[in-house]
């Protein structure tokens, strides 16, 4: 039987679905949600694994879940508001999952995937930088533009931000995909 900070968790969970993306702000594009984001972040960091010969990928689904859960706390912050506000993602998270069956993801899983130094944690922010370029070719093809300087950025990303070489191939798939196709 699910205790009431089970509940509480996967009601604040659900919550994500009502969390635009933070760069929703600045480029008036309509999005994904946070929660759609991190769906297609958990398959992204799979396909990642299995290139990258990976074969712990209980753990990459765990880490994926919950990179970013501790936004139902402080939210998805745009690159301009993170100049002005620091967000405790570890207080966050830890508060979040406190009393749940889920408390281990905190001190195993959470902490591992910020500190970015295992493989699992790379091949995750990596699956979180790509699932951003994926969403930008869709938006593209809807008939949003990116801001040229922002294109610049991106890859940057690519070049300086990308861990595994396998998302950075993916990252060059992307940029010539059809999305129709």
């Amino acid at each position: 039987m699910a205790s009431n900070r089970d509940l509480e968790f996967l009601f604040e969970i659900g919550s994500l679905r009502n969390l635009q993306r933070g760069w929703r702000q600045h480029f008036g594009m309509d999005c994904a949600n946070v929660l759609e984001h991190t769906l297609r972040v958990i398959w992204l960091a799979l396909i990642l694994a299995r290139k990258e010969k990976v074969n712990n990928e209980e753990k990459i689904m765990k880490m994926a879940l919950i990179h970013d859960t501790e936004e139902t706390r402080t939210t998805d912050l745009s690159y301009i508001q993170k100049v002005y506000v620091k967000a405790d993602d570890e207080r966050a998270a830890k508060d979040l999952l406190e009393g749940t069956a889920l408390v281990d993801f905190y001190q195993d899983i959470f902490k591992e995937y910020k500190e970015r130094k295992s493989l699992e944690a790379k091949i995750v922010k990596d699956a979180d930088n790509l699932e951003v370029d994926i969403e930008l070719k869709e938006l593209e093809e809807r008939g949003s533009q990116l801001p040229k300087k922002w294109q610049a950025v991106r890859r940057m990303v690519r070049n300086e931000k990308l861990y595994t070489q396998s998302a950075k191939e993916l990252w060059d798939e992307i940029q010539k995909a059809d999305v129709s196709s």
